[in-house]
């Protein structure tokens, strides 16, 4: 239950930045994986196929960083670095 709540608020910020710069399609999406996000990058990775289906970030190329430190305020996060979209 977790996974899916991580990823839909995940997808929700995707979309939402999607909307703002009025693109139709995702290339790609850099996240930083909290310390305490209690999924690993291959887990994120399984999990954004599924989530991505039908949207505008279907088939985007998804690159993350596992960040290690425990007491970072964003640890149990999923954080957007970036999101390149089709111009």
């Amino acid at each position: 239950m977790h996974e899916a709540s991580l990823m839909k608020h995940l997808m929700r910020k995707i979309e939402s930045v999607a909307r703002e710069q009025n693109a139709t399609r995702v290339l790609g999406i850099s996240v930083r994986l909290g310390a305490r996000s209690h999924m690993s990058a291959s887990h994120v990775r399984d999990h954004f196929a599924p989530a991505s289906a039908g949207t505008v970030a279907e088939s985007a190329e998804l690159k993350i960083e596992v960040l290690t430190d425990t007491s970072d305020p964003h640890a149990q996060e999923i954080l957007i670095e970036s999101v390149e979209i089709a111009e």
